[in-house]
Parts: C-alpha cells; structure tokens; sequence
C-alpha cells in the first residue's frame, strides 16, 4: 500500500522557520522525482519544489532562496526546510511522488503550515 505521510507542520511566526518531512511506503522511492506542492484558502495547488532521482532541485520563484528540498534515499524520506518564513506561505503542503515513465503520482494527505504576522 502506498503512503506518504508529511510531518512537521504548525503555526510559526513571520521569519521563524519549519522543516517538513514526507515518509514514503510501498514504492520504490529512489525512482521517483519527490515534490512539494501547496495550496492556499481559495487558491489552486501549486508547486513549491521538486527533486530528481541525482537530486537536482527546482523551486517556485517565490520560495528561491527562502526554501530547501532535500532527499534520504536510505530513509524513503524527502524534507523541506523552510526559512524567513512569510504569512503568504500559509498553505496546506503536499508531498508528491511521481514517476514519469510509468505514469505513477501519488500524494499526500497534506500538512498545514500557518505564518502569523
């Protein structure tokens, strides 16, 4: 059965900072590109970043420089951290598996991340 589980959502204060963690079961892990998605109170998902297989990172230009993506093969694990954190990063954050080749995506139930001003 496959599961992604995230973690290490709350509510912080604007500059404060928050590290998620996804924990992938019941796929092989290491063939898939892992991502972060978010999605705000009235507003669509969006991508916040994703990372290859050899671990080559893509962000949203809103989170460049702010953000973190980062895998643990061994762990089936993949991370966020996420620094200067701002109130428009309020979403509920998703973590996403995909494999191309072989049409597979799967997702998480969600984590909620909360920026207070």
């Amino acid at each position: 059965q496959v599961q992604l589980v995230e973690s290490g959502g709350g509510l912080v204060q604007a500059g404060g900072s928050l590290r998620l963690s996804c924990a992938a079961s019941g796929f092989i892990f290491r063939v898939y590109t892992m991502g972060w998605y978010r999605q705000a109170p009235g507003k669509q998902r969006e991508l916040v970043a994703t990372i290859t297989t050899g671990g080559i990172a893509n962000y949203a230009d809103s989170v460049k420089g702010r953000f973190t993506i980062s895998r643990d093969n061994a762990k089936n694990t993949v991370y966020l951290q996420m620094n200067s954190l701002k109130p428009e990063d309020t979403a509920v954050y998703y973590c996403n598996a995909e494999w191309v080749a072989h049409g597979s995506i799967y997702w998480g139930k969600g984590t909620l991340v909360t920026v207070s001003s």
